[in-house]
Protein backbone atom coordinates (compact mmCIF):
# COMPACT_ATOMS: atom_id res chain seq x y z
CA UNK A 1 0.00 0.00 0.00
CA UNK A 2 1.28 3.77 -1.23
CA UNK A 3 2.20 5.54 2.11
CA UNK A 4 0.72 8.99 2.90
CA UNK A 5 2.44 12.09 2.11
CA UNK A 6 2.96 14.64 4.55
CA UNK A 7 4.21 18.26 2.87
CA UNK A 8 6.15 20.00 5.10
CA UNK A 9 6.62 23.79 3.93
CA UNK A 10 8.15 26.82 5.30
CA UNK A 11 11.12 28.97 6.70
CA UNK A 12 11.26 27.46 10.21
CA UNK A 13 13.91 24.71 9.41
CA UNK A 14 13.57 23.24 13.62
CA UNK A 15 10.10 23.08 13.11
CA UNK A 16 10.01 21.31 9.77
CA UNK A 17 12.53 19.07 10.96
CA UNK A 18 10.66 18.00 14.37
CA UNK A 19 7.74 17.46 12.29
CA UNK A 20 9.40 15.52 9.43
CA UNK A 21 10.41 13.05 12.00
CA UNK A 22 7.18 13.02 13.87
CA UNK A 23 5.17 12.02 10.39
CA UNK A 24 8.24 9.55 9.70
CA UNK A 25 7.27 7.70 12.43
CA UNK A 26 3.80 7.29 11.75
CA UNK A 27 4.94 5.61 8.59
CA UNK A 28 4.44 9.05 5.70
CA UNK A 29 6.47 9.37 3.15
CA UNK A 30 8.18 13.01 3.39
CA UNK A 31 8.92 16.13 1.46
CA UNK A 32 10.09 19.46 2.28
CA UNK A 33 9.47 22.21 -0.03
CA UNK A 34 10.11 25.58 0.59
CA UNK A 35 7.44 28.46 -0.24
CA UNK A 36 7.09 29.74 -3.92
CA UNK A 37 5.84 30.50 -7.08
CA UNK A 38 5.36 26.80 -7.80
CA UNK A 39 4.47 25.47 -4.49
CA UNK A 40 0.57 24.82 -5.14
CA UNK A 41 0.99 23.41 -8.38
CA UNK A 42 3.73 21.03 -6.74
CA UNK A 43 1.29 20.47 -3.84
CA UNK A 44 -1.94 19.45 -6.09
CA UNK A 45 0.07 17.26 -7.75
CA UNK A 46 1.08 15.24 -4.80
CA UNK A 47 -2.02 15.06 -3.28
CA UNK A 48 -0.89 14.67 0.83
CA UNK A 49 -2.86 13.55 3.41
CA UNK A 50 -1.10 16.36 5.52
CA UNK A 51 0.41 20.36 5.01
CA UNK A 52 2.53 21.64 7.97
CA UNK A 53 3.17 25.32 6.76
CA UNK A 54 6.02 26.32 9.35
CA UNK A 55 6.06 30.29 9.27
CA UNK A 56 9.20 31.59 9.75
CA UNK A 57 10.44 34.96 12.06
CA UNK A 58 7.24 37.16 12.61
CA UNK A 59 5.57 35.77 9.37
CA UNK A 60 2.11 34.93 9.82
CA UNK A 61 -0.08 32.53 7.12
CA UNK A 62 -3.09 35.36 6.05
CA UNK A 63 -6.60 33.74 6.14
CA UNK A 64 -6.78 33.69 2.46
CA UNK A 65 -3.43 31.74 1.98
CA UNK A 66 -5.12 28.92 4.46
CA UNK A 67 -8.17 28.89 2.58
CA UNK A 68 -6.68 28.57 -0.83
CA UNK A 69 -4.75 25.22 1.08
CA UNK A 70 -8.47 24.10 2.27
CA UNK A 71 -10.01 24.68 -1.71
CA UNK A 72 -6.69 22.92 -3.11
CA UNK A 73 -6.63 19.67 -0.77
CA UNK A 74 -9.88 19.96 1.36
CA UNK A 75 -9.41 16.53 2.74
CA UNK A 76 -6.02 17.26 3.90
CA UNK A 77 -4.88 18.18 7.06
CA UNK A 78 -3.72 21.66 7.79
CA UNK A 79 -0.57 22.08 10.51
CA UNK A 80 -0.11 25.98 10.79
CA UNK A 81 3.05 26.21 13.35
CA UNK A 82 3.53 30.49 13.92
CA UNK A 83 4.13 33.01 16.66
CA UNK A 84 3.35 32.73 20.29
CA UNK A 85 0.47 35.72 19.45
CA UNK A 86 -0.61 33.94 16.44
CA UNK A 87 -4.57 33.79 16.23
CA UNK A 88 -6.80 31.47 14.18
CA UNK A 89 -9.73 33.28 15.31
CA UNK A 90 -9.84 34.96 11.53
CA UNK A 91 -11.20 31.85 10.07
CA UNK A 92 -14.76 31.28 10.81
CA UNK A 93 -15.72 28.31 12.77
CA UNK A 94 -16.63 26.38 9.88
CA UNK A 95 -13.08 26.85 8.06
CA UNK A 96 -11.35 26.07 11.28
CA UNK A 97 -12.35 22.31 10.21
CA UNK A 98 -9.44 20.02 9.67
CA UNK A 99 -6.91 23.34 10.69
CA UNK A 100 -4.14 22.42 13.84
CA UNK A 101 -2.83 25.70 14.94
CA UNK A 102 0.02 25.11 17.59
CA UNK A 103 2.29 27.97 18.73
CA UNK A 104 6.16 27.77 18.43
CA UNK A 105 8.14 26.52 19.65
CA UNK A 106 6.81 23.33 18.87
CA UNK A 107 7.81 19.92 21.05
CA UNK A 108 8.96 16.71 20.12
CA UNK A 109 6.34 15.11 21.83
CA UNK A 110 3.42 17.56 20.92
CA UNK A 111 4.52 16.84 17.45
CA UNK A 112 4.06 12.99 17.74
CA UNK A 113 1.04 13.04 18.94
CA UNK A 114 -0.54 15.13 16.83
CA UNK A 115 0.88 13.42 13.49
CA UNK A 116 -0.05 9.91 15.26
CA UNK A 117 -4.12 11.61 15.52
CA UNK A 118 -3.68 12.38 12.04
CA UNK A 119 -2.79 9.28 11.12
CA UNK A 120 -5.34 7.93 13.03
CA UNK A 121 -7.97 9.86 11.20
CA UNK A 122 -8.31 11.53 14.46
CA UNK A 123 -9.88 15.42 14.22
CA UNK A 124 -11.05 18.28 16.72
CA UNK A 125 -7.36 19.52 18.29
CA UNK A 126 -7.26 23.43 18.04
CA UNK A 127 -4.18 23.95 19.83
CA UNK A 128 -4.33 27.75 19.66
CA UNK A 129 -1.31 29.48 20.57
CA UNK A 130 -2.02 31.57 24.28
CA UNK A 131 1.39 31.63 25.26
CA UNK A 132 3.88 29.08 26.00
CA UNK A 133 2.47 29.32 29.97
CA UNK A 134 -1.24 29.55 28.91
CA UNK A 135 -3.52 26.62 28.22
CA UNK A 136 -3.72 25.64 24.77
CA UNK A 137 -7.59 24.67 23.94
CA UNK A 138 -7.59 21.00 22.50
CA UNK A 139 -10.89 18.60 22.22
CA UNK A 140 -8.93 16.03 21.63
CA UNK A 141 -5.30 14.55 23.09
CA UNK A 142 -4.18 10.77 22.03
CA UNK A 143 -7.20 9.47 23.04
CA UNK A 144 -8.38 11.73 26.19
CA UNK A 145 -11.48 13.59 24.31
CA UNK A 146 -12.70 16.80 26.36
CA UNK A 147 -12.07 20.77 25.81
CA UNK A 148 -13.21 21.53 29.18
CA UNK A 149 -10.35 23.46 31.53
CA UNK A 150 -10.36 20.87 33.76
CA UNK A 151 -9.16 18.37 30.99
CA UNK A 152 -6.61 21.45 29.52
CA UNK A 153 -4.56 20.94 32.85
CA UNK A 154 -4.42 17.42 32.74
CA UNK A 155 -3.06 17.70 28.68
CA UNK A 156 -0.60 20.21 29.98
CA UNK A 157 0.68 17.78 33.03
CA UNK A 158 1.23 15.11 30.37
CA UNK A 159 3.12 16.89 28.41
CA UNK A 160 4.89 18.70 30.77
CA UNK A 161 5.88 14.79 32.26
CA UNK A 162 5.96 12.46 29.27
CA UNK A 163 9.44 13.28 28.05
CA UNK A 164 11.04 12.80 31.76
CA UNK A 165 11.68 9.44 33.85
CA UNK A 166 9.90 10.71 36.60
CA UNK A 167 7.08 8.42 38.43
CA UNK A 168 3.67 9.46 38.27
CA UNK A 169 0.60 8.77 40.42
CA UNK A 170 -2.78 9.09 38.44
CA UNK A 171 -5.85 9.60 40.66
CA UNK A 172 -9.35 9.86 39.97
CA UNK A 173 -12.66 7.85 40.24
CA UNK A 174 -13.13 4.56 38.64
CA UNK A 175 -14.17 5.10 34.71
CA UNK A 176 -12.90 8.69 34.35
CA UNK A 177 -9.80 7.18 32.31
CA UNK A 178 -6.92 6.52 34.31
CA UNK A 179 -5.37 3.97 32.20
CA UNK A 180 -5.47 6.14 29.09
CA UNK A 181 -3.42 8.64 30.32
CA UNK A 182 -1.02 6.37 31.66
CA UNK A 183 -0.94 5.05 27.67
CA UNK A 184 -0.79 8.76 26.69
CA UNK A 185 2.49 8.97 28.57
CA UNK A 186 3.65 6.36 27.51
CA UNK A 187 2.97 7.05 23.71
CA UNK A 188 4.84 10.51 23.62
CA UNK A 189 7.74 9.44 26.20
CA UNK A 190 11.27 8.34 24.78
CA UNK A 191 10.14 4.95 25.96
CA UNK A 192 6.92 4.30 23.22
CA UNK A 193 9.39 1.72 21.32
CA UNK A 194 9.43 -0.26 24.56
CA UNK A 195 6.44 -2.14 25.62
CA UNK A 196 3.42 -0.58 28.27
CA UNK A 197 2.40 -3.46 30.82
CA UNK A 198 -0.68 -2.55 32.78
CA UNK A 199 -1.12 -5.13 35.89
CA UNK A 200 -4.60 -4.56 38.54
CA UNK A 201 -3.64 -4.87 41.64
CA UNK A 202 -7.06 -5.11 43.68
CA UNK A 203 -7.91 -8.51 40.44
CA UNK A 204 -5.06 -10.17 41.42
CA UNK A 205 -5.10 -13.20 44.11
CA UNK A 206 -2.52 -12.01 46.97
CA UNK A 207 -1.10 -15.70 46.24
CA UNK A 208 0.21 -14.83 43.19
CA UNK A 209 0.54 -10.89 43.06
CA UNK A 210 4.09 -11.36 43.70
CA UNK A 211 4.58 -13.61 41.26
CA UNK A 212 2.91 -11.75 38.63
CA UNK A 213 5.30 -8.64 39.51
CA UNK A 214 8.89 -10.43 39.77
CA UNK A 215 7.69 -13.21 38.01
CA UNK A 216 9.17 -16.69 39.27
CA UNK A 217 11.58 -19.70 38.81
CA UNK A 218 10.56 -23.26 37.54
CA UNK A 219 10.14 -25.21 40.98
CA UNK A 220 9.88 -22.17 43.30
CA UNK A 221 6.09 -23.41 44.62
CA UNK A 222 3.29 -25.91 43.51
CA UNK A 223 2.48 -25.14 39.75
CA UNK A 224 5.34 -23.21 39.14
CA UNK A 225 6.87 -25.68 35.83
CA UNK A 226 8.28 -23.07 34.44
CA UNK A 227 10.25 -19.95 34.64
CA UNK A 228 8.11 -16.77 34.47
CA UNK A 229 8.84 -13.80 33.96
CA UNK A 230 6.87 -10.48 35.98
CA UNK A 231 5.67 -7.69 34.89
CA UNK A 232 8.69 -5.62 35.70
CA UNK A 233 11.18 -7.68 33.21
CA UNK A 234 8.25 -7.77 30.83
CA UNK A 235 8.08 -3.71 30.90
CA UNK A 236 11.73 -3.63 30.88
CA UNK A 237 13.08 -0.16 28.46
CA UNK A 238 9.09 0.10 28.50
CA UNK A 239 6.24 1.68 31.17
CA UNK A 240 4.34 -0.12 33.85
CA UNK A 241 1.12 0.93 35.25
CA UNK A 242 0.79 -0.53 38.51
CA UNK A 243 -3.62 -0.09 38.43
CA UNK A 244 -5.15 0.44 41.99
CA UNK A 245 -1.91 0.69 43.85
CA UNK A 246 -3.60 1.18 47.28
CA UNK A 247 -5.30 -2.19 47.24
CA UNK A 248 -1.78 -4.04 47.03
CA UNK A 249 -0.96 -6.40 50.38
CA UNK A 250 1.25 -4.58 53.01
CA UNK A 251 3.93 -6.89 52.79
CA UNK A 252 4.12 -6.68 48.83
CA UNK A 253 4.39 -2.94 48.67
CA UNK A 254 7.70 -3.48 50.54
CA UNK A 255 8.88 -5.49 48.30
CA UNK A 256 8.02 -3.14 45.93
CA UNK A 257 9.51 0.01 47.04
CA UNK A 258 13.07 -1.90 47.59
CA UNK A 259 12.79 -3.05 43.66
CA UNK A 260 12.03 1.14 43.03
CA UNK A 261 14.73 2.01 45.04
CA UNK A 262 17.20 -0.63 44.13
CA UNK A 263 16.09 -0.95 40.39
CA UNK A 264 16.31 -4.31 40.62
CA UNK A 265 13.75 -7.87 41.00
CA UNK A 266 14.82 -11.21 42.20
CA UNK A 267 11.96 -13.84 40.66
CA UNK A 268 10.09 -16.05 43.22
CA UNK A 269 12.58 -18.58 44.34
CA UNK A 270 15.73 -17.18 42.55
CA UNK A 271 18.59 -16.13 43.98
CA UNK A 272 19.36 -13.40 41.46
CA UNK A 273 18.90 -10.04 41.30
CA UNK A 274 18.13 -8.72 37.92
CA UNK A 275 18.45 -5.56 36.62
CA UNK A 276 15.63 -3.14 35.13
CA UNK A 277 15.01 -0.19 33.54
CA UNK A 278 11.27 0.70 33.76
CA UNK A 279 9.07 3.63 34.01
CA UNK A 280 6.84 2.97 36.78
CA UNK A 281 3.41 4.46 36.69
CA UNK A 282 0.72 4.21 39.61
CA UNK A 283 -3.14 4.50 39.84
CA UNK A 284 -5.54 4.90 42.15
CA UNK A 285 -9.35 5.62 42.53
CA UNK A 286 -8.79 6.11 46.21
CA UNK A 287 -7.64 9.10 47.92
CA UNK A 288 -3.80 7.52 48.82
CA UNK A 289 -3.12 9.96 51.39
CA UNK A 290 -6.77 8.77 53.35
CA UNK A 291 -5.29 5.33 52.18
CA UNK A 292 -1.65 6.18 54.22
CA UNK A 293 -3.93 7.74 57.41
CA UNK A 294 -5.94 4.28 57.64
CA UNK A 295 -2.80 2.09 57.29
CA UNK A 296 -3.69 0.53 54.03
CA UNK A 297 -0.70 2.45 52.49
CA UNK A 298 2.58 2.94 52.84
CA UNK A 299 4.10 6.49 53.69
CA UNK A 300 7.37 6.25 52.34
CA UNK A 301 5.83 3.78 48.69
CA UNK A 302 3.65 7.18 48.40
CA UNK A 303 6.18 9.40 48.10
CA UNK A 304 8.54 7.09 46.30
CA UNK A 305 5.94 6.96 43.41
CA UNK A 306 4.17 10.59 43.55
CA UNK A 307 6.77 12.49 42.01
CA UNK A 308 4.31 13.60 39.60
CA UNK A 309 0.71 14.07 40.67
CA UNK A 310 -1.94 13.47 37.77
CA UNK A 311 -6.08 13.62 38.98
CA UNK A 312 -8.74 13.56 36.60
CA UNK A 313 -12.07 15.13 37.33
CA UNK A 314 -15.10 13.24 37.37
CA UNK A 315 -17.36 13.55 34.27
CA UNK A 316 -19.76 15.76 36.69
CA UNK A 317 -17.11 18.38 36.96
CA UNK A 318 -16.82 18.55 33.28
CA UNK A 319 -20.52 18.46 31.88
CA UNK A 320 -19.40 20.77 29.46
CA UNK A 321 -17.64 18.13 27.64
CA UNK A 322 -20.74 15.65 27.62
CA UNK A 323 -21.49 16.37 24.17
CA UNK A 324 -18.68 16.00 22.52
CA UNK A 325 -17.88 12.98 24.33
CA UNK A 326 -21.22 11.34 23.39
CA UNK A 327 -21.00 12.51 19.69
CA UNK A 328 -17.86 10.46 19.48
CA UNK A 329 -18.74 7.76 21.41
CA UNK A 330 -22.07 7.11 19.14
CA UNK A 331 -19.51 7.14 16.01
CA UNK A 332 -17.00 4.99 17.42
CA UNK A 333 -19.64 2.65 18.68
CA UNK A 334 -21.41 3.01 15.38
CA UNK A 335 -18.83 1.49 13.72
CA UNK A 336 -17.94 -1.04 15.78
CA UNK A 337 -21.66 -2.63 15.84
CA UNK A 338 -21.54 -1.64 12.20
CA UNK A 339 -24.88 0.21 12.68
CA UNK A 340 -25.33 3.48 10.10
CA UNK A 341 -24.46 6.56 11.59
CA UNK A 342 -26.32 7.98 13.71
CA UNK A 343 -26.61 11.51 15.42
CA UNK A 344 -27.82 12.62 19.15
CA UNK A 345 -31.04 14.67 19.20
CA UNK A 346 -31.47 17.75 22.05
CA UNK A 347 -33.90 15.91 24.32
CA UNK A 348 -31.23 12.50 24.05
CA UNK A 349 -28.75 15.06 25.36
CA UNK A 350 -30.36 16.75 27.40
CA UNK A 351 -31.33 13.44 29.74
CA UNK A 352 -27.78 12.93 29.54
CA UNK A 353 -27.06 16.26 30.75
CA UNK A 354 -29.48 15.60 33.53
CA UNK A 355 -27.35 12.27 35.01
CA UNK A 356 -25.10 12.50 37.82
CA UNK A 357 -22.32 9.81 36.15
CA UNK A 358 -21.35 8.02 39.19
CA UNK A 359 -20.00 5.38 36.67
CA UNK A 360 -18.28 8.59 35.08
CA UNK A 361 -16.80 7.75 30.90
CA UNK A 362 -17.42 4.33 31.45
CA UNK A 363 -20.57 4.60 32.59
CA UNK A 364 -21.63 6.72 29.53
CA UNK A 365 -19.96 4.94 27.12
CA UNK A 366 -22.28 1.89 28.25
CA UNK A 367 -25.17 4.14 27.91
CA UNK A 368 -24.53 5.03 24.41
CA UNK A 369 -23.57 1.84 23.41
CA UNK A 370 -27.08 0.46 24.14
CA UNK A 371 -28.69 3.22 22.41
CA UNK A 372 -26.82 2.88 19.56
CA UNK A 373 -27.73 -0.59 19.33
CA UNK A 374 -31.03 -0.64 19.75
CA UNK A 375 -31.86 2.62 17.74
CA UNK A 376 -33.34 1.53 14.69
CA UNK A 377 -33.08 4.93 12.85
CA UNK A 378 -30.60 7.74 11.84
CA UNK A 379 -30.82 9.56 15.23
CA UNK A 380 -30.52 8.28 18.91
CA UNK A 381 -33.86 10.09 20.75
CA UNK A 382 -34.79 10.21 24.56
CA UNK A 383 -36.50 6.77 25.03
CA UNK A 384 -33.53 5.50 23.58
CA UNK A 385 -31.75 6.24 26.88
CA UNK A 386 -34.60 6.98 29.10
CA UNK A 387 -35.26 3.09 30.11
CA UNK A 388 -31.99 3.43 31.59
CA UNK A 389 -31.82 4.26 34.99
CA UNK A 390 -31.14 7.65 35.54
CA UNK A 391 -32.75 9.25 38.27
CA UNK A 392 -30.37 9.26 41.04
CA UNK A 393 -32.68 7.92 43.83
CA UNK A 394 -33.93 5.22 41.56
CA UNK A 395 -30.29 4.52 41.00
CA UNK A 396 -29.09 4.39 44.61
CA UNK A 397 -31.74 2.34 45.63
CA UNK A 398 -30.80 0.06 42.61
CA UNK A 399 -27.13 0.28 43.25
CA UNK A 400 -27.83 -0.35 47.05
CA UNK A 401 -30.78 -3.50 47.34
CA UNK A 402 -30.81 -6.64 46.53
CA UNK A 403 -34.36 -7.88 45.77
CA UNK A 404 -34.91 -11.42 45.49
CA UNK A 405 -38.05 -13.42 45.96
CA UNK A 406 -39.40 -15.40 48.84
CA UNK A 407 -37.92 -18.86 48.95
CA UNK A 408 -34.59 -18.12 47.19
CA UNK A 409 -32.00 -20.74 48.76
CA UNK A 410 -29.69 -19.42 50.85
CA UNK A 411 -26.28 -20.01 48.28
CA UNK A 412 -28.46 -17.94 45.36
CA UNK A 413 -28.84 -15.37 48.31
CA UNK A 414 -25.36 -15.14 49.25
CA UNK A 415 -24.33 -14.92 45.52
CA UNK A 416 -26.29 -12.03 44.76
CA UNK A 417 -24.99 -10.48 47.30
CA UNK A 418 -21.59 -11.09 46.65
CA UNK A 419 -22.00 -9.91 43.19
CA UNK A 420 -23.83 -6.52 44.03
CA UNK A 421 -21.27 -5.55 46.47
CA UNK A 422 -18.30 -6.53 43.59
CA UNK A 423 -20.14 -3.98 41.63
CA UNK A 424 -20.73 -1.70 44.04
CA UNK A 425 -16.96 -1.50 44.57
CA UNK A 426 -16.07 -1.44 40.79
CA UNK A 427 -14.84 -5.09 41.36
CA UNK A 428 -12.25 -3.75 44.27
CA UNK A 429 -12.52 -7.36 45.86
CA UNK A 430 -10.70 -5.46 49.29
CA UNK A 431 -13.12 -3.54 49.64
CA UNK A 432 -16.03 -6.11 48.93
CA UNK A 433 -14.60 -8.46 51.45
CA UNK A 434 -14.54 -5.41 53.88
CA UNK A 435 -18.20 -4.39 53.50
CA UNK A 436 -19.03 -8.25 53.09
CA UNK A 437 -17.25 -8.85 56.42
CA UNK A 438 -15.30 -11.44 55.51
CA UNK A 439 -11.85 -12.48 54.62
CA UNK A 440 -10.40 -11.49 51.32
CA UNK A 441 -9.54 -15.39 51.31
CA UNK A 442 -13.24 -16.41 51.46
CA UNK A 443 -14.41 -13.70 48.82
CA UNK A 444 -11.98 -15.38 46.32
CA UNK A 445 -12.97 -19.17 46.80
CA UNK A 446 -16.39 -18.09 46.66
CA UNK A 447 -16.01 -16.50 43.23
CA UNK A 448 -13.34 -19.24 41.86
CA UNK A 449 -16.22 -22.02 42.73
CA UNK A 450 -19.19 -19.51 40.92
CA UNK A 451 -16.31 -19.40 38.38
CA UNK A 452 -16.25 -23.27 37.67
CA UNK A 453 -19.98 -23.36 38.07
CA UNK A 454 -20.06 -20.84 35.14
CA UNK A 455 -22.44 -18.69 37.32
CA UNK A 456 -19.79 -15.77 37.39
CA UNK A 457 -20.75 -12.19 35.21
CA UNK A 458 -18.80 -11.07 32.33
CA UNK A 459 -17.91 -7.54 34.29
CA UNK A 460 -15.93 -9.87 36.83
CA UNK A 461 -14.47 -12.58 34.60
CA UNK A 462 -13.05 -9.48 32.39
CA UNK A 463 -11.13 -7.53 35.63
CA UNK A 464 -10.00 -11.09 37.40
CA UNK A 465 -7.60 -12.45 34.99
CA UNK A 466 -4.07 -12.93 36.49
CA UNK A 467 -2.25 -12.11 33.55
CA UNK A 468 -1.18 -8.66 32.76
CA UNK A 469 -2.51 -6.98 29.70
CA UNK A 470 0.86 -5.99 27.73
CA UNK A 471 0.73 -3.22 24.88
CA UNK A 472 2.93 -2.71 21.91
CA UNK A 473 1.59 0.04 20.41
CA UNK A 474 2.89 3.37 20.05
Amino acid sequence: MTPKLALIVGADARAAGVFGEAFAECGFEIVEMPAGDSLFARASELKPAAVVLCAGGSERPSPMMLREWRSLLPEAALVVVGPTDFEESTLSPGEQAGHYFLERPVEEGEARLLARQIAEGASGISAAGKGRGGVREREQFGKLIGGSAPMQKVYTLIEQVAPSSASVLITGESGTGKEMVARTIHDLSPRREGEFVAINCSAIPETLMESELFGHEKGSFTGASARRHGCFELANRGTLLLDEIAEMPPQLQAKLLRVLEERTVRRVGGSQEIPIDVRVLAATNRDPHEAVRAGAFRDDLLYRLNVIAIELPPLRQRKDDLPLLARRLVASLAERHVRPARTLSPAALEVLRAHHWPGNVRELRNVIERAVIICSGDMIERHHIAPYPLDQRARARSEDTVMLPVGTPLEEVERQMILRTLQKTDNNKTRAAELLQISLKTLHNKLRLYRERGLLPEFEGKHSAAAPRRSSEN
